[in-house]
């Protein structure tokens, strides 16, 4: 059923959206949707660091006296 709404079924269904809740609205909306997409970006990149930093702590366990003997 929905795959044959096409441009003419999506610009309708923009229409009635934009006149249901005004631009105002839908402005506000679109800002804070930015605001998650951005916000998750951050954690995403904040977890994947905080994993290479674990895997680098993990890594390097032979003691510093072993270390400079060879």
């Amino acid at each position: 059923m929905l795959n044959n709404i096409g441009l003419p079924g999506l610009l309708l269904i923009a229409v009635v959206v934009l006149v249901l809740f005004g631009r105002g609205k839908i402005s506000s909306l679109m800002g804070e949707v930015g605001k998650g997409i951005t916000s998750f970006k951050k954690g995403v990149s904040d977890g994947s660091k905080e994993l290479e930093d674990t895997a680098d702590a993990a890594r390097d366990v032979t003691p510093e006296a072993e270390k400079d003997k060879a």
